[in-house]
């Protein structure tokens, strides 16, 4: 009697795994026991860095905004806490561009937050 080997099913389960483990290296990316430990681990990887991903961009930015704060003779979290303050809503991304892009607008929304510590 001829082994029953699940027919499409199996197949199209498997190919599935193995479109996932493109790009991988050597068995990884051909065998399907391989291909598939590679592929979970790496699904696993990308879940959690998605979420890293975030708390590294918001320290870049908070890095960014600190230096041109300094640079403007007030510290980091005298100026969040004078944006509280004066009412402003610019988030981290948005002050963090703005110190890259227009520094002359950044130095007018300091003096604004600085007015309202005063």
């Amino acid at each position: 009697m001829p082994r029953a080997t699940r027919g499409f099913k199996a197949r199209r389960r498997r190919n599935k795994v193995l479109d996932l483990a493109k790009g991988f290296r050597g068995g990884r990316s051909r065998l399907f026991r391989t291909a598939a430990e590679a592929v979970d681990r790496a699904l696993c990887y990308a879940y959690r860095d998605r979420r890293t991903n975030k708390r590294n961009f918001r320290a870049l930015w908070i890095t960014r905004i600190s230096a041109a704060a300094k640079a403007n003779g007030i510290s980091y979290s005298r100026l969040i806490n004078g944006l509280t303050k004066a009412g402003i809503e610019l988030d981290r991304k948005v002050l963090s561009n703005l110190a890259i892009v227009d520094p002359a607008a950044f130095s007018a929304v300091v003096k604004q937050a600085a007015a309202k510590l005063a």
